[in-house]
């Protein structure tokens, strides 16, 4: 007696223009390859992290034409003619400074691993919801996921930042 054939559905692989950190990105891509796997294996981009691979940690968080999206979930063309901002795209943002800053007095990082789409997402809140208090935030977060931190250092930056923002635009900066 033999063994059943297998049959495994055709692969297709096609061409795809990406704008990604506003650059543009011609990739040939198979259409199940997702948002995630073509950032970091085809653009090189490797902030983005792939935890769970089911949009449930966070890990692979990046923005979306302005709002935050897991990279993981879908594949890389429906992307097309959309803006992908990575963490890599916010070298200079002044909101993302802060936000490292405050990560780091406020011991919100361990592993690391988590941090990237963390980022991400606090940066989020700090520009959407700028009054912000702990249960706000810690409702936020509740898509990503950290095994290291707790959390407590983590709202405590947020805090801190929407805290300065507030202060600043208090004194007119």
């Amino acid at each position: 007696m033999s063994a059943p054939e297998l049959i495994f559905p055709e692969v297709h692989a096609q061409r795809i223009d990406l704008d990604v950190n506003g650059r543009k990105y011609a990739l040939q891509l198979e259409d199940r390859t997702h948002l995630a796997d073509a950032l970091r294996d085809h653009c090189g981009l490797t902030a983005t992290h792939i935890g769970c691979e089911h949009g449930v940690c966070g890990a692979c968080t990046v923005e979306v034409d302005g709002m935050p999206q897991r990279s993981c979930l879908q594949s890389a063309v429906r992307f097309v003619g959309k803006a992908v901002r990575t963490l890599e795209a916010f070298d200079e943002d002044a909101v993302m400074a802060q936000l490292r800053a405050a990560f780091t007095a406020e011991h919100a990082l361990q592993c690391g691993y988590c941090t990237p789409g963390m980022l991400m997402t606090a940066r989020d809140i700090v520009l959407r919801l700028p009054d912000a208090d702990e249960a706000r935030i810690q409702e936020e977060l509740a898509g990503n996921l950290c095994r290291c931190t707790g959390y407590i250092g983590i709202v405590r930056a947020i805090q801190r930042v929407l805290r300065e923002r507030r202060e600043g635009a208090c004194h007119g900066n």
